[in-house]
């Protein structure tokens, strides 16, 4: 099975049209289309982790078939949870970064 198949099968799961998973990731309807009919065989990083997010798969599966399509339930909130923080961090100065990763620091020592 190709990534293009695996990308089909994964996104029917989840009972979405390519139109669909295209404006969640923020990409053209085109990029899924050309995805899944295996005419982009090595698809950006970026691209890919945005598909594995939304659809709630493991990107290895999707890359190589190996292992488990789906991601439980709960892993898969925390993995959109991460997104999210990192997401929103790219929008902010380095020096706002920095602070924001110290006080994760911070909180994290203060729990132990």
């Amino acid at each position: 099975m190709s990534i293009g198949q695996r990308l089909k099968e994964a996104r029917k799961s989840c009972k979405m049209s390519q139109d669909m998973l295209a404006e969640k990731i923020g990409a053209s309807r085109g990029v899924i289309t050309n995805i899944e009919h295996d005419k982009i065989t090595k698809p950006q990083p970026m691209v890919i982790n945005a598909i594995c997010n939304e659809l709630g798969i493991y990107k290895e599966w999707l890359l190589n078939g190996s292992g488990s399509m789906k991601i439980p339930e709960e892993e898969n909130q925390s993995a959109q949870v991460l997104s999210e923080i990192y997401e929103q961090a790219q929008k902010l100065s380095e020096e706002e970064q920095m602070f924001i990763l110290d006080m994760i620091r911070s909180y994290t020592k203060h729990i132990k």
